[in-house]
């Protein structure tokens, strides 16, 4: 390999032992391993991750997979970075060390004992909140040490309406992470802590809320007993406070995602979903679809399709004047899941109602389903929009029905 360096556009090269060996970039966390060699931590981690046993340059098995930072090199990086600000080369931070198993355990052992000082226990908890914030390997790590088990217990030690520091750092670390089966079976069994996450949702603190919707919505889609779930969905106020999250300014964007989460997990339970329209789901829902992330629009299009099979649901969505354009110009847009949840709430909308079936049309909705159905698009998508297309014949101009009597007269398999 040359020893020098492949130039950039920036009018500057990296230094070749500056470079990650596997990635051949800027090395940001440089560590060693048992071989003696030198990779950035996120590039050895991911090699290692997919099962390789080696070193990458040397092909000596790896027997120790703990990784050295390599302070020196690190330093001579960070130099190195500053030293070439002129042509455009940003300072690589200092990387934040992976929780230690050891640290944790201390940590967990120092939250969890009542004998601790009320001030000892809240330092703990605040490190292990700033070590889960900071990646996904450290809340591997914390998760491997009965974590949540601990956190739950100090979480409902003190139901009082007036949170506690220790119930609100409890609270907010166990946001991070997915409960057990039988973790969410423990908490969705036993009303009074129900009742306490719900009382958090009209919590002052947005914060609170948010950490208190995603622990519910987590317990809501953990919890395999239909019962529990509709014990949750039938709280008094729940998709009140829900709905309100869901509409908190988009400066927060975390609320959107979590109240989305949660409303979806609620509507799962088919007998109150007319509580989620009562509470103002559907214009929150279409209100908030433009401004998603593919995961959140995905999920929101799901709620939406769950709420258009009630009839409640359905009058509110067709009284909304955006409804029909937005689910149309979402077809083909987002992703297949979004694209088949929007065409089924558009096949339940257009069921309903002659006039938002000539709306649809009027839209174009023809032409995103003859484009759907000659797709790559799931199979529950193309059925959807098949049948959409037999509804909405009697609404088509009579040239677009002769071009596409293949479509329209297709057998339907139903979903």
């Amino acid at each position: 390999m040359p020893g020098s360096l492949e130039p950039l556009d920036l009018g500057v090269q990296i230094p070749y032992h500056f470079r990650c060996p596997i990635s051949l970039e800027l090395m940001r966390d440089p560590v060693i391993v048992g071989t003696g060699q030198t990779y950035d931590r996120s590039s050895i981690e991911s090699w290692v991750a997919t099962g390789n046993t080696t070193c990458p340059v040397t092909r000596l098995p790896l027997t120790d997979f703990t990784l050295i930072p390599n302070h020196t090199l690190r330093r001579l990086i960070q130099e190195w970075c500053v030293a070439n600000r002129s042509y455009g080369v940003e300072r690589i931070p200092t990387p934040k060390q992976p929780a230690d198993p050891v640290t944790v355990r201390s940590l967990l052992n120092q939250a969890a004992s009542e004998s601790n000082t009320r001030h000892a226990r809240l330092s703990a908890l605040r490190r292990l909140r700033s070590l889960a914030r900071d990646s996904e390997k450290n809340r591997s790590v914390i998760s491997t040490y009965n974590a949540r088990e601990v956190l739950l217990g100090i979480l409902f030690s003190e139901t009082s309406p007036n949170l506690s520091e220790l119930n609100l750092e409890s609270l907010a670390i166990l946001s991070s992470f997915p409960l057990s089966e039988s973790e969410c079976l423990l908490v969705s069994s036993d009303p009074d802590q129900i009742s306490y996450l719900i009382s958090l949702l009209s919590h002052s603190s947005i914060d609170v809320r948010v950490n208190s919707a995603s622990l519910l919505e987590n317990v809501v889609a953990g919890t395999r007993s239909p019962e529990h779930r509709a014990e949750i969905s039938n709280h008094d106020e729940i998709f009140d406070r829900i709905v309100g999250i869901l509409n908190y300014p988009l400066t927060y964007p975390r609320a959107m995602k979590v109240g989305i989460k949660a409303l979806f997990a609620l509507c799962l339970v088919k007998q109150h979903r007319h509580k989620a329209v009562e509470a103002g789901a559907v214009e929150a829902l279409i209100d908030r679809l433009a401004d998603s992330e593919k995961c959140d629009a995905e999920r929101a299009l799901a709620t939406v399709e769950l709420l258009c099979q009630i009839p409640e649901g359905c009058a509110a969505f067709a009284s909304h004047a955006l409804t029909v354009p937005l689910l149309v110009k979402i077809i083909l847009k987002i992703s297949d899941r979004a694209t088949e949840y929007a065409t089924g709430a558009l096949l339940s909308l257009c069921s309903a109602s002659e006039r938002l079936q000539r709306e649809a049309v009027a839209v174009g909705v023809l032409t995103q389903l003859l484009l759907l159905v000659q797709s790559d698009c799931t199979e529950r998508a193309k059925r959807k929009a098949q049948m959409l297309l037999k509804l909405l014949r009697d609404s088509w101009p009579e040239k677009s029905v002769r071009n596409s009597d293949d479509f329209a007269c297709s057998d339907v398999v139903p979903f």
